[in-house]
């Protein structure tokens, strides 16, 4: 960049407090425009890129890209996440090359009245694991000479994986440009009936807002009777 603007007889004074993902964002439309000069001759980093925003040109956003590793998150959430494909890159924990023989489930949030469920559901937690292990067990002896162990044990955990459910905790990488994180937290950060999503994005939006806090000025914080969410303003 600075050799670009020696070359042009440009000059861009940047506001050093600001993240690389915002002065990424902030040169990409200034480059649309070649807008660049002293800093007293044009807007800030926070005004610029409120600008950007407020007038819809998201694209300059989608060079700024955040990479989160989740742990211990339901499959369930996770079914949700991979459907925002566009400005998203995902590697989740293989329930076919790894064992799940100690595989743990997240359970739900009870009410006072259901003290009976939770305990049925642990129950069940119990036998999907038992049923899991004695599956990955007896698929393991297969006679078949021309499979590897390598192979016997991947067909043997793809036919347990059968049984383990939505519930079942998780781990994966996530790595989305601002654009796409600023569009997955508008449409899944105030759900009312999925706390587990609300929470994530509660916890993605904290991280987000702390590093590039100029990419997400138009997002806050609300408290309802369900908890907390985000919302874009």
């Amino acid at each position: 960049m600075n050799s670009f603007l020696r070359d042009r007889s440009l000059s861009w004074e940047r506001d050093v407090e600001f993240s690389d993902a915002e002065l990424l964002a902030e040169a990409a439309g200034r480059i649309c425009y070649m807008s660049f000069g002293d800093l007293q001759y044009r807007k800030s980093t926070t005004d610029y890129l409120a600008n950007i925003i407020r007038n819809g040109h998201e694209s300059v956003l989608e060079h700024a890209s955040f990479t989160f590793l989740i742990d211990g998150v339901s499959r369930a959430l996770t079914h949700q996440l991979v459907r925002h494909r566009a400005g998203f890159a995902y590697s989740q924990l293989s329930q076919q090359y790894h064992d799940e023989s100690g595989c743990e489930f997240i359970e739900p949030e009870w009410g006072d009245d259901e003290a009976h469920l939770e305990e049925q559901w642990k129950e069940w937690a119990e036998s999907t694991r038992s049923l899991y292990k004695a599956m990955l067990s007896s698929t393991r002896k297969l006679n078949n000479t021309e499979l590897s162990l390598k192979e016997k044990t991947r067909g043997a955990r793809s036919a347990a994986r059968s049984v383990l459910p939505n519930a079942t905790k998780t781990t994966l990488v996530i790595t989305g440009n601002a654009r796409a994180w600023r569009n997955m937290l508008s449409v899944r950060g105030c759900i009312p009936g999925d706390i587990e999503m609300r929470n994530y994005c509660l916890q993605i939006f904290k991280i987000l807002r702390k590093e590039a806090p100029s990419l997400f000025s138009d997002f806050e914080l609300l408290n309802d009777e369900l908890g907390a969410m985000v919302k874009k303003i």
